[in-house]
């Protein structure tokens, strides 16, 4: 159940091993806020935590739904679209996706049901630590070419490292950002 609010909330998905939890602890600074697991595909409930009493950080579960059967997966994906898209409190929605690998068609779908939705978001690029300058700027090129098929307009997008702390400054100051024109 979400908190009766007005305050604006900024969520965050992505597929089985993202490293969302250890981003949102990273943005937060606080270890243990969001549970990380040897085992992805932990998160089941929308699990919201107040920031400075001005906004919410949402964690959503994951749409890559690790090794769930079928009625748990769709009991999942009603969970989630049912969040993103009648949630009038979302402001943003962050979308985790690991820098390490090429466009996955499940992350591409994704987007096209936010694009579709009008949903606004954003593209988080994580685990930046785990590989070199060159690969990060050729694997956001990619994904960056391939959405410039689907739209005219890309959504921003930010790279960052929960290891390294790399973008948590830049992610929080676009929420302040937005905050501050509501």
């Amino acid at each position: 159940m979400c908190p009766q609010t007005d305050l604006p909330e900024y969520a965050f998905i992505g597929r089985s091993n993202v490293g969302k939890s250890s981003l949102i602890n990273m943005l937060t600074g606080r270890n243990k806020l969001a549970m990380t697991s040897s085992t992805p595909g932990k998160t089941m409930l929308v699990n919201h935590f107040i920031i400075n009493k001005e906004w919410y950080l949402v964690d959503l579960p994951g749409y890559g739904f690790a090794q769930r059967g079928k009625r748990e997966m769709d009991k999942l994906w009603n969970l989630i679209s049912h969040y993103v898209l009648e949630r009038e409190q979302l402001t943003c929605l962050f979308v985790l996706i690991d820098i390490r690998h090429e466009p996955q068609q499940k992350d591409l779908d994704f987007f096209q049901f936010l694009g579709e939705n009008g949903v606004p978001f954003a593209i988080i690029f994580t685990k930046a630590d785990k590989i070199s300058r060159q690969k990060i700027q050729n694997s956001v090129k990619a994904y960056l070419n391939v959405l410039g098929e689907m739209w005219e307009e890309l959504p921003p997008h930010f790279i960052t490292s929960a290891t390294s702390k790399m973008g948590k400054d830049d992610v929080l100051n676009y929420i302040d950002s937005i905050n501050k024109n509501l």
